[in-house]
């Protein structure tokens, strides 16, 4: 089975305010709970296409958490996204056959504030531009809960494209050939006046939008990339999710306003 999305990563500083600006959003949010190691709690925005996105805090310091450096910062936003695999092991040794080295399967887990623990099982890319694997142990249904949770007021239904800040392109695409055994959709183009290079790659109904700086550009484009790059490294700049909106004069993509979503750039689009 080819990989899917399963989530977005958005970390905040404090999660009862992260969840009450999203709910005045207009997004339905569920409290997931506390991971097993402590470090961390969430709480989870469902889509119709089973995605979600995950709302991440800090209970505590972690210095060897993958991503203690964003809450050591002090940085909100988004700071990784993961893959579904049918079994993470396979996927692992795939990736390393192939020289690409993913470390795993890892145990992961958490526990609902109902008392139900999820137990899941973690593959670490070896390098921030791709994502990490995430497959469950326990039934998804527990981990990502079904039904009306995943009807939301603002209209939003899934994910419709993700943007990627990377360091080098061409060294990139051969990471995600490897892993997503596929060619690009849109080869790499200057985008003109900018001083970036695009590539973009399908992942079933999302769309992958690689950004990198092309060497000796000097725009205030390219300077801003290479400055998010070099301080946050590279990784997941922002998504656009698909929305049915009820209003046809709503029918635009549209920014959600970035002191709401706690640094995460995200819009809505019907298209």
């Amino acid at each position: 089975m080819p990989l899917s999305l399963d989530h977005l990563v958005i970390h905040v500083s404090h999660l009862q305010t992260a969840i009450t600006d999203y709910q005045a959003l207009g997004f339905q949010v569920q409290v997931g709970g506390t991971h097993a190691d402590g470090s961390t709690h969430n709480a989870l925005i469902g889509f119709a296409d089973g995605s979600y996105l995950e709302l991440i805090s800090f209970l505590k310091p972690a210095p060897g958490h993958r991503w203690s450096h964003h809450h050591a910062a002090g940085y909100e936003g988004f700071i990784d996204f993961a893959l579904l695999p049918d079994r993470v092991g396979e996927v692992v040794s795939r990736a390393q056959a192939s020289g690409l080295a993913y470390q795993g399967p890892l145990e992961g887990g958490r526990l609902r504030p109902d008392g139900q623990r999820l137990e899941w099982q973690i593959g670490v890319p070896p390098s921030s531009d791709l994502p990490f694997l995430c497959g469950d142990v326990t039934p998804r249904a527990l981990r990502v809960p079904e039904g009306d949770v995943r009807v939301h007021p603002n209209g939003a239904q899934g994910i419709a494209s993700l943007t990627l800040a990377v360091a080098d392109l061409a060294q990139s695409l051969k990471h995600y050939r490897v892993l997503l055994d596929a060619e690009p959709t849109q080869p790499p183009q200057a985008l003109s006046g900018l001083g970036i290079v695009q590539a973009t790659i399908a992942l079933g109904r999302t769309e992958l939008i690689l950004l990198s700086p092309l060497r000796g550009a000097e725009t205030a484009t390219a300077h801003d990339l290479r400055q998010r790059i070099a301080t946050r490294g590279a990784g997941l700049l922002g998504a656009t999710l698909w929305a049915h909106f009820s209003d046809a004069a709503d029918a635009v993509t549209h920014a959600l306003p970035i002191a709401r979503t706690h640094g995460a750039h995200l819009a809505l689009s019907s298209t």
